[in-house]
């Protein structure tokens, strides 16, 4: 196994190809739109995609930056050498695309300022910090972890949704429908701005900022549209009310659906809530099994 070439093809098919469950979750809302506008925004994302898949074309020309969840069993094991290797075969992925040049030029203050231009290279953009997962998470999507997983789970997060992401403290007031309305009425003002409708919503709810947001990158690497449970459903039918539709033109679908992580709390009057209202290219992801 050339693991440097294999991550390479992942991160590539991540890029180019979607899961048959949004597939399925596109073809049924083209199937139910009534809006001429909306349906004919609807089948241009879905010959999008298509092409996309037929051609290995990136699904965006926003490739968006790579994530890593590594999911592990209890008798696998990494080394600083895989964690270098996920690195390498990253930056060849990007290159091999090619994803469009991102990384900006300089040191800590000049890249906040832009003031050195990019990187010409694709795969000067570096992913962010790896995710570890084990069977030790407790969450609404927590794993059955077999002893000998070792699977790598690249995610491509596009930087319009993250704009119009939000991590933020809510008060609960000892009631579930509160924090989850207050989630949705963030994500409405969001998708009004987004543009890129429709969107497949992520939400985790945590005790930290950190843990918020990494219970929602795990809704997105294991969500699935086809097993939607009733809360997800609940969340999708109230987006779906606000008419906002595909690209904003009105319509009945503004999401495909949506991913609700919810992980441990803590005994206090707040809960962290963090929402990302992922864009029609997303979520792009792809997993390499060792």
């Amino acid at each position: 196994m050339d693991i440097l070439e294999d991550i390479s093809k992942t991160i590539i098919d991540a890029s180019t190809s979607l899961s048959d469950d949004k597939l399925n979750a596109l073809k049924k809302a083209i199937s139910i739109e009534e809006n001429e506008n909306s349906r004919w925004a609807l089948e241009q994302i879905l010959e999008n995609y298509l092409v996309a898949q037929k051609t290995s074309f990136p699904l965006c020309d926003d490739t968006g930056i790579p994530h890593v969840i590594i999911e592990m069993g209890e008798k696998r094991e990494i080394s600083g050498e895989l964690l270098n290797q996920i690195h390498e075969g990253i930056r060849l992925g990007l290159n091999n695309l090619p994803a469009r040049p991102m990384a900006v030029r300089g040191n800590e203050f000049e890249r906040i300022e832009q003031s050195q231009g990019l990187f010409e290279e694709p795969g000067m953009l570096r992913p962010a910090s790896i995710l570890i997962d084990s069977a030790n998470d407790e969450s609404t999507y927590k794993r059955d972890i077999a002893p000998d997983t070792l699977n790598i789970h690249f995610l491509l997060e596009g930087g319009g949704p993250e704009i119009r992401a939000k991590t933020y403290r809510v008060y609960h007031k000892r009631s579930f429908e509160n924090v989850i309305n207050t989630a949705c009425e963030w994500l409405e003002d969001s998708l009004k701005m987004l543009g890129c409708t429709p969107s497949i919503p992520a939400i985790g709810i945590g005790r930290t900022h950190y843990e918020a947001t990494s219970l929602l990158l795990k809704s997105i690497a294991y969500g699935n549209l086809d097993s939607q449970n009733s809360y997800e459903k609940q969340i999708t039918d109230k987006l779906n009310e606000t008419g906002i539709g595909p690209l904003g033109l009105g319509g009945k679908t503004t999401v495909l659906g949506t991913y609700l992580n919810i992980g441990n709390q803590r005994a206090s009057g707040v809960r962290i809530v963090s929402v990302r209202p992922s864009c029609f290219v997303e979520p792009r992801v792809a997993t390499l099994k060792l």
